[in-house]
């Protein structure tokens, strides 16, 4: 029977292969209850930046407001592991949130003489660690005059609230438990694919953590 001191004891973990999109480990002495549950967490737990909150101060483009917070909101940012805080631990307890939870990006389109697209290359950020992975997304094509002036709030959350903080788009595991359970994660492009991997053991080791202290304080029967 496994108990969660001696698991951190067995295990370890070899790298197969890694690039910049995607890495395949080979997951030792692992049960494969904690590879799969591992695996979930990679895919959808593991805290990663997306926009939250838009301001329109000025739209007057083709898109209603409602559908440029959305595109905004699908915006992948860079998430560096550990840099910033998710709202619910961050010490400020504000619900506006501060600057250890919350990032600040502005979005000014200017007045074009042409029609243009706007692209992600325009967005600003209070923060310098983030920003969008590439300046080459396009947000809306704006006609001569028009302009897009938006401030956004983008903070820490799990793909199991909204699909737009998922860290992964591919989390598989393939193999045994004998010869090693395999599994692949694939970024969804604002984390490197091995920090998603080291994270997700993180929060693995966390939820454990928090099951055995809670299991540990249910009253033994007489």
């Amino acid at each position: 029977m496994y108990t969660i001191g001696s698991f951190a004891a067995l295990y370890s973990v070899e790298v197969l292969s890694r690039d910049d999109d995607k890495i395949t480990v080979r997951l030792h002495n692992f049960p494969i209850q904690y590879a799969n549950a591992l695996r979930r967490i990679c895919l959808n737990g593991v805290p990663v930046l997306a926009v939250d909150v838009v301001d329109i101060v000025q739209n007057t483009s083709v898109l209603a407001d409602e559908g440029l917070a959305h595109r905004l909101g699908l915006v992948p940012l860079i998430t560096e592991r550990g840099r910033l805080n998710t709202p619910e631990t961050c010490d400020c307890g504000r619900e506006e949130g501060c600057a250890n939870c919350r990032v600040l990006l502005t979005l000014d389109s200017g007045s074009a003489g042409e029609t243009t697209t706007l692209t992600t290359a325009r967005i600003s950020s209070d923060n310098p660690s983030v920003r969008p992975v590439s300046d080459d997304i396009p947000i809306v094509q704006l006609a001569p005059s028009q302009r897009v002036e938006v401030e956004c709030h983008a903070r820490l959350g799990r793909g199991t609230d909204h699909a737009k903080w998922n860290a992964s788009n591919v989390s598989i595991l393939t193999g045994t438990e004998e010869e090693g359970l395999v599994l692949t994660v694939e970024s969804a492009g604002a984390m490197d694919p091995a920090d998603i991997l080291l994270a997700g053991m993180d929060e693995l080791a966390g939820r454990l953590e928090s099951f055995r202290e809670s299991a540990s304080a249910i009253p033994a029967q007489s």
